[in-house]
């Protein structure tokens, strides 16, 4: 009785234990670090009247920014186990899941904080809506490239939003362009960031070779 006790008490630590060890090696404690740093220059940006308007110039020093944070969130799919990382089992997909909507959700709630009772380029909404959908792009390139690279995918996005904002593009697939009532840009970015999740949960990113 004791000893089914004590395997009892074990599985019930080990969860915990199991997540903690995950996010630490996803190095999710220096990731909302850099999040909070992306927070800071953000309120800089707006207290100095960096971004004076909604006009093209003033959403793309905003959209650099949030290239910034949704970067953090890719790179932070990145694991040093590589292969050896499928040994945590069937609760490994979960763990990987947890672990991007954590820091997305940390991302976004950081800049939405650091832009709180400010004037933000395009609407705070706007910016609710842009963080996930690149931090999606950001997953799919971790994914596709592994988690070292995956920056790169939110940053050739940003470059292609950056011209649909100088040239009035109005297609939804590039969102930070459109403005924050669109239900269109809204669906992409979603879209962006439900597949972005759903790969690097599913498979990991290029780090482990895939769990396929």
């Amino acid at each position: 009785m004791t000893g089914t006790a004590l395997a009892v008490g074990r599985r019930r630590h080990a969860g915990p234990r199991l997540v903690r060890l995950h996010l630490t090696s996803r190095q999710v404690p220096g990731g909302l670090a850099l999040l909070a740093g992306c927070a800071v220059l953000l309120r800089v940006a707006l207290h100095l009247h960096w971004m004076p308007d909604d006009g093209a110039a003033a959403r793309q020093t905003l959209l650099l920014i949030e290239c910034a944070a949704a970067s953090v969130v890719a790179v932070a799919a990145r694991t040093p186990f590589g292969e050896s990382e499928r040994a945590t089992g069937p609760r490994l997909p979960v763990l990987r899941l947890a672990a991007s909507l954590l820091l997305t959700a940390a991302a976004a709630g950081s800049l939405a904080l650091g832009a709180a009772a400010a004037r933000v380029p395009g609407g705070a909404l706007g910016l609710l809506r842009d963080v996930p959908g690149l931090a999606g792009i950001g997953l799919i390139a971790a994914a596709a490239l592994g988690g070292a690279l995956a920056w790169t995918g939110p940053l050739a996005y940003t470059v292609l939003a950056e011209l649909a904002l100088m040239d009035g593009w109005r297609t939804p697939w590039t969102w930070p362009a459109r403005p924050a009532h669109d239900a269109g840009a809204w669906w992409c970015a979603a879209l962006a960031f439900a597949a972005g999740t759903a790969l690097v949960a599913a498979r990991g990113p290029r780090d482990t070779g895939g769990d396929g």
